[in-house]
């Protein structure tokens, strides 16, 4: 499904174009509630840069474009796709999986749409509650990377053509992926690719 966000908007509220991962944040950590209510909490995970996993395999995806004028956001378009009733997929697609796979139940789509969109407000308004108050800390972010996927783990990254291991350690409040290995590293959205 997708939804239109009006983020410059909100008087107050912080968010800006310069600043959009908060907003990622928080549409991550709602499609993550919602399909733990189905799938056990703990098997549930939020993949850098845009992915809902259920234990090490792909249960969704989240895209949000941005429409600005000059410096002005505009709206955000938030596109969610998450597997609900498919028991069958393309062969090009790597790990995937279903609600229907994990619980053996078939779901009425529209149904858990409207799940999804009031996890989306009640996180969209934390996140607006959040930014308001000017919080030093950002709970949002500590809760996203609570639940980031493979953290603490060592995973393999492509960069240009070189593979290489690395510890994710978390996510920045800009966005960015940080690891270590013999040194400490940040990666932007599109910088690398998860080797799996």
């Amino acid at each position: 499904m997708s939804l239109v966000l009006k983020p410059a908007l909100e008087a107050g509220a912080g968010l800006t174009l310069a600043q959009p991962f908060p907003l990622s944040t928080c549409v991550a950590l709602a499609c993550h509630d919602f399909f733990s209510r189905y799938a056990l909490p703990d098997e549930t995970f939020i993949k850098w840069p845009n992915d809902l996993y259920w234990r090490d395999r792909k249960a969704g995806g989240i895209l949000i474009e941005n429409s600005c004028r000059g410096t002005e956001w505009l709206f955000a378009i938030v596109g969610i796709g998450i597997n609900i009733n498919q028991v069958k997929f393309p062969g090009s697609v790597r790990n995937p999986v279903s609600l229907k796979q994990i619980t053996g139940l078939d779901f009425d789509a529209a149904e858990l749409a409207r799940e999804l969109t009031g996890a989306l407000d009640n996180r969209y308004n934390q996140l607006l509650a959040g930014k308001a108050g000017r919080l030093v800390e950002d709970p949002l972010l500590d809760e996203y990377n609570t639940r980031l996927y493979k953290r603490d783990q060592a995973v393999r990254l492509k960069k240009d053509n070189a593979v290489f291991e690395t510890t994710v350690q978390g996510v920045s409040a800009q966005g960015e992926l940080l690891t270590r290995d013999i040194l400490e590293r940040r990666f932007v959205f599109g910088e690398v690719e998860w080797i799996m």
